[in-house]
């Protein structure tokens, strides 16, 4: 798809006029939609018609799932989110709390339809800017953040094979936590992924996403979302939740206690995942988005994995800048240190209304 560049109208259109090409998203739709997604080599788990209902219902947020149609078929779709924050901004995102987004297109022609649209609802709403997380550059001329990545490998189909393509360091540590007896569970419920995710958060600093939010992407998902969670003498330890799409399988939210370290249970937590779907005949292990110079970042490259940049483009609106709403931003770091020293179940409580709103 060649990138397309267009330009906001000088004027106002109204809403009707903004939406005259392009069709918003209704359940009925939703099937239509998911079989594009699923054939669309742009799509990604993260354009599935179900975040609408997610990001509707965990966060209460007006969502604008944009499609084109020609004769009658799909041709392109955009999930976009409104964000409207006191604190943090207005926006309008294709996709907030996701890796990926923007517009998934086969014809020049839908593609064309929905930036246009995307862009005048933008201007329509007064937003502070426009946003689509794309692997691929599409618009050279908007500014871009170059501090994510992502890190994606195809698997051998051999299982073993796997294991020895991990460095050897990593590899030993692998070992190490099969050595300490760690079990591995794939649960429906997610109440015990929520304890060790919400510790590690709360460890980093970081405002946890609500009990509900995880409740629904396992409801709404379904089997394409799998809870695993690893145990040491019967007690948590790490957990993981993870999307399956196509051949791909996505770790997207991790996290363990503080035994989770001296057992190496994340990294037994990520190779029984790697393992597993290897053995269920999946190709690629997406190991998700990492800011550069982060943990996170060193510890998939220990896996092997090498990154692959992310392009954040935005299209500024009411703002003159980019957004820098991350925990890199010098100016949340004593909020960070404080909600370190903050009791985890008042953490729990009130996180979630802060992080609704971060995106």
């Amino acid at each position: 798809m060649s990138a397309i560049k267009l330009s906001v109208p000088g004027t106002k259109r109204s809403l009707p006029e903004i939406l005259s090409q392009v069709s918003i998203l209704t359940q009925a739709q939703y099937p239509a939609w998911d079989d594009f997604v699923v054939r669309c080599p742009q799509a990604t788990f993260f354009h599935r018609a179900g975040w609408q209902q997610i990001m509707e219902q965990a966060f209460g947020h007006k969502t604008w799932f944009l499609y084109a149609e020609e004769n009658g078929q799909i041709q392109g779709v955009l999930p976009l989110v409104e964000i409207n924050s006191l604190l943090f901004g207005h926006s309008l995102s294709a996709l907030p709390f996701c890796a990926y987004g923007g517009i998934a297109a086969v014809s020049d022609s839908a593609h064309s339809k929905l930036d246009q649209a995307a862009q005048s609802l933008a201007s329509h709403l007064n937003v502070d800017y426009l946003e689509y997380r794309l692997r691929e550059p599409q618009h050279p001329g908007w500014p871009t953040k170059d501090m994510y990545v992502t890190f994606r490998k195809v698997m051998d189909p051999d299982v073993e094979q796997n294991l020895l393509a991990i460095p050897r360091k990593q590899r030993a540590m692998v070992r190490k936590g099969i050595k300490h007896g760690l079990q591995a569970c794939v649960e429906p419920s997610t109440e015990r992924f929520f304890t060790a995710y919400s510790f590690s958060l709360h460890r980093l600093g970081t405002p946890v996403f609500s009990r509900k939010y995880f409740r629904l992407l396992k409801q709404i998902f379904g089997e394409d979302c799998e809870v695993m969670v690893i145990t040491h003498a019967d007690k948590v330890v790490s957990a993981v939740m993870s999307f399956y799409f196509r051949d791909e399988v996505l770790p997207y939210y991790g996290g363990g206690t503080d035994a989770a370290r001296d057992l190496a249970a994340n990294d037994f937590m990520y190779w029984e995942l790697m393992r597993s779907a290897c053995g269920r005949g999946y190709r690629i292990f997406d190991f998700g988005r990492s800011k550069q110079g982060t943990g996170s970042y060193s510890f998939k490259k220990n896996w092997g994995f090498e990154p692959e940049q992310l392009y954040y483009e935005y299209q500024l609106h009411r703002k003159q800048t980019m957004p820098e709403i991350n925990p890199l931003n010098p100016r949340y770091r004593l909020f960070i240190q404080a909600w370190q020293k903050m009791p985890l179940a008042l953490a729990n409580l009130i996180g979630p209304h802060i992080n609704r709103n971060l995106g």
